[in-house]
Order: structure tokens, then C-alpha cells, then sequence
């Protein structure tokens, strides 16, 4: 991947932007994108809409939502501790004793999340799981008037972790799940700006909300606006290349080796056919993965927006999912962009996804 391409990677994984904060990523999309879409415009729910050939048939959605876990403070004691409930799903054991990042009105302020010393707690509080209830969030603050100087109530915050690069061709990071997503999206109508498609309408979308309300997110009021016929969710899934992988549930997903394919009930099985007959004609790498029921993405809100549109879930594993340290491939992140640009080339007036 081109140096400049990486660079804008890092740049929308170290912005911080939790769900229903997405401002300060979805800024930096929205400056990029416009360097080669012929339109971006920011919607009412915060989603980033980015076109090529808009009055093109048929029109054909691609997405990644660019907002990611966090935390948001709740309350200010006496003494300038913050409490704070957490924004999206955490497992509460990962935020003990990491730096915070909190978004305030004066700019980006510091912190680290307290709890007792292990040489203070109780034997039976030894085997207890931590719970968020039992952390706070120290500032330096030494009282409540200090720290709500600083800190007012609703301020949503991240942990503090940049993205580091690592051998293999691997990248770290939090906010990996699903900036990538977006990214990936933004990378797609790059390579369309440059080879344009003969007939699609391409709209890349950064949606918000997916971390807290996926089957209702920015993804299904997006959907609803550009009304596509066709839509490409870009998502994380779990990899399974770590020790202790339960393949026989998820698949055998490893980073380095490709895309994943969501096949299933919240799926089209239309999209998935073409999908797989794109990879194999790029003759990029691809694993599929088992949906029976929902897929858990945006994937889900748009397949069952309005009267129904056919969509398809292009996936890239994920290891440590939801943690400050998420790691994927670039070259899984590099063939995922080039299979949704393949797809949308591929598209004809008239084309039929009812499955029959």
C-alpha cells in the first residue's frame, strides 16, 4: 500500500471518535475523500456521503462505520474523580489501569482509570470480575470545582493507545473495529475515481452509531437517502488464528490471507454469488464465514431498510477485537478496497438480485 494511503489510515485510527462522537474521523474522511469523489457531503446523523457517477444506474452502496467504542463520563465527585459508563460492548477487565483520552469542550484532556491495589483488595475480591462500577477516571483534579473546569458531564472519551506498525505487514490499534471499515470504503472510490465504472452510481458512506445500534445505525438512515440497489457493508470479523480458536464455530479466518465472505439469512445470496465471482476473477484470496442468523454489522439495518436491499458483507479478521491493541493485515485491508472497486465495476443497468 502506497505510503501516502497508510498515512491517512493512521490518521482516522488515532482520531478519536466513540459512537455518537464521530465528528472529529469522520472530518478527516471527508477531507480525503474530497481530493478524488465528484461530491461528500455530511449527513444529520453524522454519516459521510462520498459519490462518483451519481446519476448512474444502478446505484450501489459501499460502507464502513468509522465510530468505535468508548467511554462517557457520568458523574463528578467532591474530590475530581470521574465515573463513566462505557459506550459499546467492553470486557470492563481490558479498561483497568489504561491512560484515557477524554473529548472535552476545551480540547483533549488525560487521565487513567483507577481501582484498588491489588495489595488492598479482599481475597474474595481477588476472584471477583471487575465491573465498571467499581473504576474511576483520574484527571490530577483535587476537587470537584478543579476537575468540572475541565470535565462536564455527556464528555465521551477513548482509550489512549496510537497505531504502531508491526512486522508481517500488520498494523495495531484502537478503533481498528470498524475504522478499517470506513477506510477501506474511502479506498474503493479511490481506485474508481481513477477507473471509473461504466455504468454505477458509487456512493462510500462513513456511517455512525454501529456500536451501539447496529440494526438502527447511521448505516440504515444513509441506506435510506442514497436508496442504492445494491449495497457492500466492510466490517471486522473475529480471526481465528490465535491459540485456543474455536474454528469449528467461526471458520478459519487468519490475517494475511484475505477477505471474508459473510454468507447467510441477513445476506443476500445474489451479492455473495457475485462477490465470489469477483475475488476469484482478481484473483483475490477469500474465506467464507457462516451467518445463519444475523451478522451483527450494518449489514443487518441495510438488508432490511425500506422494502428490502440486496447487500453483502465483505469482512477483514480482526484479532483482539474491542480491546486498545486490535491487529489486521494491510494487505487484507488492500485486496478488501479492491474487491468492492471489482464489484462496482462489474455492475450493469437492469442487473437482478431477486434470488431464484
Amino acid at each position: 500500500m502506497a505510503l501516502q494511503t497508510v498515512g491517512f489510515l493512521k490518521q482516522l485510527l488515532d482520531t478519536a471518535g466513540p459512537s455518537g462522537f464521530e465528528q472529529g474521523p469522520a472530518r478527516v474522511w471527508r477531507d480525503e475523500v474530497g481530493k478524488f469523489a465528484d461530491d461528500v457531503q455530511p449527513d444529520v446523523h453524522g454519516n459521510s456521503v462520498a459519490s462518483l457517477n451519481a446519476k448512474g444506474r444502478p446505484r450501489v452502496m459501499l460502507t464502513g462505520h468509522i465510530d468505535e467504542i468508548g467511554l462517557q463520563i457520568t458523574h463528578i465527585d467532591e474530590d475530581g474523580y470521574l465515573y463513566f459508563s462505557g459506550i459499546g460492548g467492553w470486557d470492563s477487565q481490558v479498561l483497568v489501569g489504561q491512560r484515557v483520552l477524554i473529548l472535552s469542550r476545551q480540547g483533549p484532556v488525560h487521565g487513567v482509570v483507577g481501582k484498588k491495589a491489588v495489595h488492598q483488595l479482599r481475597k474474595e475480591d481477588l476472584d471477583r470480575v471487575t465491573k465498571v462500577i467499581d473504576l474511576w477516571i483520574d484527571i490530577g483534579a483535587a476537587s470537584y470545582d478543579e476537575a468540572a473546569k475541565r470535565i462536564r458531564v455527556g464528555d465521551p472519551g477513548v482509550l489512549d493507545s496510537r497505531v504502531e506498525e508491526y512486522p508481517n505487514g500488520r498494523i495495531v490499534s484502537r478503533s481498528i473495529d470498524n475504522r478499517i471499515g470506513a477506510f477501506v470504503a474511502a479506498e474503493a472510490l479511490r481506485r474508481l475515481a481513477t477507473q471509473r465504472p461504466k455504468h454505477a452510481a458509487v456512493f462510500s458512506v462513513a456511517s455512525t452509531r454501529e456500536e451501539i445500534a447496529w440494526t438502527g445505525s447511521g448505516a440504515r438512515t444513509s441506506a435510506v437517502g442514497i436508496e442504492p440497489d445494491v449495497a457492500l457493508v466492510v466490517d471486522v470479523t473475529h480471526a481465528t488464528d490465535y491459540p485456543g480458536a474455536d474454528k469449528k464455530h467461526t471458520g478459519d479466518h487468519k490475517l494475511g490471507a484475505g477477505v471474508v465472505l459473510s454468507r447467510g439469512s441477513s445476506v443476500s445470496a445474489p451479492v455473495f454469488d457475485l462477490l465470489v465471482e469477483c475475488a476469484e476473477q482478481a484473483k483475490i484470496p477469500f474465506t467464507i464465514q457462516a451467518a445463519p442468523r444475523d451478522t451483527g454489522t450494518d449489514a443487518d439495518a441495510i438488508y432490511n431498510a425500506m422494502r428490502g436491499i440486496p447487500t453483502g458483507l465483505v469482512s477483514v479478521a480482526n484479532r483482539y477485537m474491542h480491546s486498545p491493541n486490535e491487529m489486521v493485515a494491510l494487505e487484507d485491508l488492500d485486496r478488501a478496497a479492491e474487491l468492492l472497486a471489482v464489484f462496482a465495476r462489474r455492475l450493469e443497468p437492469g442487473i437482478d438480485f431477486i434470488p431464484r
